[in-house]
């Protein structure tokens, strides 16, 4: 259940004067040792010495390591458990599980720390098995397929998959997210419109489970299986984590592949991209020049997002910071494959010139880091860089913020009610110690040519993702700054019960970017709001999420304030 950088790095959101977070939310990236792929087809940190896998580590309060694992990366959450419990290995995962079985302990999993809501560390918890350590990446040849440990991050997964193998998976671009809750919410980032979403190349998922007279097993559940086990497989295709059990890893292959050539069993990521970042100041904006701005990325992408679009690889971010001063900016971040396509170059002008019609602002450079507004070099002019250099160029976070988030799929460009009511929020200057945006993600073309029961994410005729992101350093202005995410979000859906209800526009949520506000009645006024949030994430397969959570884990033993119900 999941989920300092260099300086010039843009992250999740090192930059919210003219860019925040790439789509997505430790330690960076682990090298990869020198040696042929044979030697990563076990485990990395096992190859060398077998015999050194440590026991369960038990980290207790008056450890001087246990303020660091008690909390993730939004410093609101920090819980006060008897211990938490590093594992290396499923075996020490499943003797974790069944000890707190036997004992009566409200357990919680930490993959990446990048969960937004209290899911993992609130004050019921009692133990927290931390699977930060257990982070491998490898090919099985038993499995013919890409294990992925889920302590894994994001962009250990890139490195190894892309050095070792020249592969990828179309996961997110923030670096320090686990690959635990990541994949199994669904996963997607700046290669999705190419390449689908993360579980779309999910083959198979190793779990700890709890039946119902207590029994603990780990059980390996694939694609190709039938039955209970088909369902449990299906429902780490975006049904959360913290739901089902406790993930320890996932294989990942291309479905359909063929043959046992590694390099072959998962997509390859293109050879380079042009990445462009411009930025508006908003002292130059006005309501003309917003609505043009955002009204147009909305039209571009539902005329450019078909599957077959020569557009598929591009992933654009309109990140629409609020107006936080002389130096905030609105910032527009574009990723484009610059090898499928000989006019690549073509495509991105054409695409920036069709987005920014009618803004009457010259595009300046977009800043670095929040703070400092220095200019981001060239990047206003579009530079093409290898691929894994940009990916790693483009990731980032910062683990010291408190902050809240919501969401939202759309199906069309936003309406002008949506976009007014935006501007409205945004433009208006932003209370003292706020950094807050809405960042609008491409979306569509592969991604929805999966049918919409073949996963368990439902959303597959969406075009555009929305991520809403309120910031704070100061816990005194929590009071404040929740009160201006949640007045702003009730606004854009004042139409629907203040949520984005699934119609002509909206398409309801994205479990990773959990919203415990979605299932209280003060803030969606829809009928039987808790019931009503699992629907805004899960839509027509909520249902076969409901009958596998009662199959796989009946005692409700995995559970935490959005969980699936067992009734």
């Amino acid at each position: 259940m999941n989920n300092q950088q260099p300086e010039k790095r843009v992250g999740r959101r090192s930059l919210l004067s003219g860019a925040a977070a790439v789509a997505g939310g430790a330690a960076l990236s682990t090298a990869v040792p020198a040696g042929a792929a044979q030697a990563a087809t076990k485990p990395l940190a096992k190859v060398a010495n077998v015999a050194a896998t440590p026991a369960i580590i038990d980290i207790a309060p008056a450890d001087s390591r246990f303020p660091d694992l008690v909390r993730g990366t939004n410093q609101r959450w920090v819980a006060t458990p008897e211990k938490v419990r590093l594992v290396t290995t499923p075996t020490q995962a499943e003797s974790a599980v069944r000890e707190a079985v036997t004992a009566g302990k409200r357990l919680t999993v930490r993959s990446g720390g990048h969960c937004y809501e209290d899911f993992v560390f609130n004050s019921q918890v009692q133990v927290v098995v931390d699977l930060s350590a257990m982070n491998q990446v490898y090919y099985d040849p038993a499995m013919n397929a890409f294990a992925i440990e889920a302590g894994a991050s994001n962009l250990q997964v890139y490195e190894t998959l892309y050095k070792l193998y020249g592969v990828t998976i179309p996961a997110g671009s923030c670096a320090s997210v686990g690959a635990g809750g990541h994949i199994s919410g669904g996963g997607y980032g700046l290669l999705s419109r190419q390449l689908g979403l993360t579980v779309d190349y999910l083959h198979a998922v190793e779990v700890v489970v709890v039946r119902s007279n207590g029994t603990v097993e780990t059980v390996k559940a694939s694609r190709d299986d039938t039955g209970a086990l088909k369902d449990l497989w299906w429902a780490h295709t975006g049904g959360g984590g913290g739901n089902f059990g406790l993930i320890t890893r996932y294989w990942m292959r291309t479905p359909g592949a063929t043959g046992n050539d590694p390099t072959t069993l998962l997509p390859k990521p293109p050879s380079e991209v042009f990445v462009n970042a411009i930025s508006f100041p908003w002292p130059q904006m006005d309501q003309q020049d917003f609505q043009n701005l955002v009204k147009n990325f909305g039209r571009w992408h539902e005329q450019n997002s078909a599957p077959s679009s020569p557009y598929a690889g591009l992933f654009g971010l309109l990140k629409l910071n609020a107006n936080s001063g002389p130096n905030s900016a609105i910032g527009l971040l574009t990723q484009m494959d610059a090898s499928t396509h000989a006019n690549a170059r073509t495509l991105l002008n054409d695409y920036l010139t069709a987005v920014t019609a009618g803004v009457n602002i010259t595009p300046q450079p977009m800043s670095v880091a929040m703070g400092e507004h220095a200019a981001l070099p060239g990047f206003d002019k579009t530079r093409k860089l290898p691929w894994y250099i940009a990916t790693d160029y483009l990731s980032g976070g910062n683990p010291t913020l408190y902050g809240k988030y919501k969401s939202a799929y759309a199906k069309k460009a936003m309406s002008s009610f949506q976009v007014s009511a935006l501007w409205n929020h945004l433009s208006a200057p932003a209370p003292d110690g706020l950094e807050a945006l809405v960042q609008i993600d491409s979306y569509g073309c592969k991604v929805n040519t999966v049918a919409s029961d073949a996963t368990a994410v439902p959303q597959r005729d969406s075009i555009l993702k929305l991520q809403y992101q309120a910031y704070w350093t100061d816990p005194a202005k929590e009071t404040d700054s929740l009160a201006w995410i949640r007045n702003l979000y009730k606004a854009v859906y004042a139409e629907t019960g203040n949520v984005p209800v699934p119609g002509f526009i909206n398409d309801g949520c994205y479990i990773n970017y959990p919203d415990k506000d979605l299932s209280d009645p003060a803030f969606n006024t829809n009928p039987n709001p808790q019931d009503h949030a699992l629907q805004l994430y899960y839509k027509g397969n909520y249902a076969r999420l409901k009958s596998t959570k009662l199959a796989w884990d009946p005692t409700n033993f995995f559970r935490h304030a959005q969980s699936i119900p067992v009734t």
